[in-house]
């Protein structure tokens, strides 16, 4: 049974822990508001960008692309999106998961012989994808590209993975990452990016509105201007909506990490309180008896 001096530094300490878990907390949601915000100004370029190739795709003109190419698929590349810090949760487990479900699905659909490229972003999910490198699964990464990268750094990557699919190198590149939907509520979410197909131009197809435009030098020059353009800003969204999820997740956990420490506490001043009126009682009676003999 353990003693008054021993619950009591127990108490000190998921106290302390207490107010640990509540400052991470509060860093985690701040950076988790900062992350929204980046979401909210990265909106309008992205919109603009649709609009463009909305209104180029009403032009009644046939458009082709390096980046719409269609051929066998014999090699993916797969960007996986994680955290490079711990202390959130599920987040890392949930994104692995779905991975290794859509590897599976790949084999099925492919062949056993394809080859798959991952490319982890972040150094949790960089050890997790780790384990699973195989003679069909080659697992790499790049200097200087984490889940806090922005900017140049995001269209560095992306440059990268056009290369990479215009020389052949690789045949598809698809993207996994956690997609934020709120605090409480993330999605891990699959997606393609290269080659870009129709699919990706419905949304700018459903706004066009057909307004008279002049374009210059010609409607297929600019799209082929504007489509690296779009796959830059789909992929700041992704770079961004991961750091806000990996927050959220981190705010939830510390969440939970400080409702369990409450309840810890609560029994553990329970016992303690016992333990001492206990021992109160003890030294009366002790008193008493003194008294009576």
């Amino acid at each position: 049974m353990a003693t008054l001096r021993e619950l009591k530094a127990r108490i000190g300490s998921v106290a302390s822990s207490q107010k640990i878990t509540g400052a991470m907390k509060m860093i985690s949601s701040a950076k988790m508001h900062k992350a929204e915000q980046s979401l909210k100004r990265l909106q309008p370029y992205r919109k603009g960008i649709e609009e463009i190739i909305g209104n180029i795709l009403g032009a009644d003109t046939e458009f082709s692309s390096p980046l719409m190419e269609q051929r066998p698929v014999n090699n993916i590349t797969i960007v996986v999106f994680g955290s490079d810090d711990g202390l959130c949760g599920a987040y890392n487990i949930n994104i692995f998961k779905l991975l290794q479900s859509k590897l599976a699905e790949i084999r099925e659909t492919y062949g056993a012989d394809v080859r798959v490229t991952i490319y982890p972003i972040g150094k949790k999910i960089l050890k997790a994808v780790s384990k699973i490198a195989s003679s069909g699964v080659d697992v790499r990464s790049r200097d200087g590209v984490d889940s806090k990268t922005t900017g140049e750094g995001v269209k560095v990557f992306v440059d990268f993975l056009t290369k990479s699919f215009e020389s052949g190198e690789t045949d598809k590149v698809d993207f996994l990452y956690m997609n934020f939907q709120s605090v409480s509520r993330q999605r891990p979410s699959f997606g393609q990016l290269l080659p870009v197909t129709q699919e990706a131009f419905a949304p700018a197809q459903g706004k066009n509105t057909a307004k008279p435009y002049i374009f210059e030098p010609s409607p297929e020059a600019i799209f082929n201007s504007a489509l690296p353009m779009l796959l830059l800003a789909v992929m700041q969204d992704i770079f961004t909506e991961n750091r806000a999820s990996e927050q959220a997740a981190r705010v939830m956990a510390m969440q939970s990490a400080n409702d369990n420490a409450t309840k810890l506490l609560e029994q553990l001043q329970l016992e303690y309180n016992k333990l001492r009126q206990q021992s109160i009682t003890t030294e009366l009676l002790d008193i008493l008896g003194g008294q009576i003999r």
